[in-house]
């Protein structure tokens, strides 16, 4: 579930995004049909809703019944207007059609444990009481079995609604912990960790939350949005290495809350927003419906940057269990609408290529070569890698980071005879800023690849600077 993604109502995520009935793409239940084609192709496994800081001033009653009777409502989050004619019902019906598993974060900002508990049996529960009676009045008799529900969102920041300090915050999330769990004893929660590793409260929110929640928590949320703020391109391209610091710090804590309670449960580390953002940060919707808000443009060092998470993520896979992209749709987003129009950005390519070989198992990966000094306490490899081993095939993903280097790989699988290339692919394009374009909306794209060589237990090749590659190998045997 490392491959999930997330749809907020935020701009135009939602309403010239995945739903828009006015659309020449739109089927039958209001859907785009181009813009759920692109996002099938990444395969994403869950997909997170409503929110993200909009979850935290939702009311889920507003979002069900008949979309004429629906309210329309000023939303504060986002200053936006939400008129409602998607919520529930819409979401999990795309989620059948889609193969997604939803993830849905109820309102801890200004709802109530009680408001949350109803949404859950409004989900969960058999007909025969009062919220799955309304469910099947409002046209869905059997329930969704939703099993993975987040406590809340980024309730440590001040920017959140309803936003309070840690032992508040823990208080109100064991509370609707227990009452959902109540109602259905199969759900997994994911409490709200520190929403940076830049606030002041990282790891020390995490371990306060957590040591309350006890076995009340199965996941912690980390959440990160990496920039290129300072214009340092050989530190933007290096992000990888602070994403691994991180997961890892994180993880500590939660080995710490484990080791302190002396018990075999641990909360284990949902990564539920993660991307590149900084170029587009009008976050002020002005009162408008699906205003146009944070549509980023990724070019290829985004690219490479958005491969890293995911490769930091499998390397990290024992503990990292879920992570969603965010978002999915125009908004900070893989694919972007303009009218009827799609256009597939640099970073669906990347994740495309990782999403299209990642079954198996993760293997831990040593690399030795050149590695640049980022301040007294990082260094970053030229290569950023992973690999995972399937029952007949070697998957290796490598990413060069120089933006001017040539970078020789020599591949060991000691102990694994290697066959035949399978696949491989390479992105990589005439400079870092190079991006898609409407006139031009294949300058960057995946490549299949020749440039690469197996012999025995090596597979070599020779990465161009600033590039990519996803390299699929035959092993016999490797069950």
């Amino acid at each position: 579930m490392i491959f999930g993604g997330f749809l907020e109502h935020m701009g135009r995520c939602v309403y010239e995004g995945v739903y828009e009935p006015a659309s020449r793409h739109a089927d039958e239940h209001g859907c785009r049909r181009d813009v759920l084609d692109a996002l099938g192709d990444l395969g994403f496994t869950v997909m997170r809703y409503p929110g993200g800081n909009f979850a935290s001033g939702y009311h889920w009653r507003d979002g069900v019944g008949p979309i004429e009777a629906r309210p329309t409502v000023r939303e504060l989050a986002w200053q936006s207007i939400e008129p409602n004619y998607f919520g529930t019902h819409e979401f999990l019906g795309l989620c059948d059609r889609m193969g997604w598993e939803p993830m849905m974060a109820v309102n801890l900002g200004t709802g109530t444990p009680e408001e949350a508990r109803d949404w859950v049996e409004y989900c969960n529960a058999p007909v025969g009481t009062r919220e799955a009676d309304r469910r099947a009045g409002n046209g869905r008799v059997e329930p969704w079995d939703v099993g993975l529900w987040c406590l809340g969102n980024e309730m440590d920041g001040p920017w959140q609604l309803g936003h309070v300090p840690a032992r508040d915050y823990a208080i109100r999330a064991q509370q609707t912990a227990k009452l959902i769990k109540d109602v259905d004893p199969r759900i997994r929660t994911v409490a709200c960790g520190s929403s940076s590793p830049e606030m002041p409260t990282f790891g020390a929110w995490d371990y306060e939350v957590l040591d309350h929640l006890g076995r009340a928590a199965d996941f912690v949320s980390l959440h990160r949005y990496v920039d290129d703020n300072a214009n340092d391109l050989p530190r933007f391209l290096a992000s990888g290495v602070s994403i691994d610091r991180q997961i890892e710090s994180i993880d500590a804590v939660c080995r710490a809350v484990q080791a302190k309670h002396r018990t075999r449960h641990r909360a284990y580390l949902c990564f539920d927003e993660w991307n590149v953002w900084y170029k587009n940060m009008e976050m002020n919707g002005a009162g408008q419906h699906a205003p146009h808000l944070i549509e980023e443009v990724y070019d290829l060092a985004d690219a490479l940057v958005v491969a890293q998470f995911l490769l930091s993520f499998v390397r990290h896979c024992d503990v990292v269990k879920i992570a969603n992209l965010a978002q999915v749709v125009n908004v900070i987003a893989p694919v972007l609408t303009r009218g009827d129009d799609l256009l597939v950005q640099s970073i669906h390519h990347a994740i495309r290529m990782i999403a299209d070989r990642r079954t198996g198992t993760a293997l831990r990966c040593a690399v030795d070569g050149p590695a640049d000094a980022l301040g007294r306490t990082t260094r970053a490899h030229q290569v950023d890698a992973a690999a995972i081993l399937d029952v007949d095939a070697l998957h290796l993903f490598a990413v060069n980071r120089s933006p001017d280097l040539d970078a020789p790989i020599e591949w060991n699988v000691p102990g694994h005879a290697l066959g035949s290339v399978r696949s491989a692919e390479i992105l990589t394009g005439a400079g870092p800023r190079t991006a898609n374009t409407w006139e031009a909306p294949d300058v960057i794209r995946a490549e299949t690849w020749s440039g690469v060589s197996v012999g025995d237990s090596t597979a070599r090749f020779a990465l161009p600077p600033l590039s990519f590659a996803a390299i699929s190998l035959s092993v016999p045997n490797a069950a």
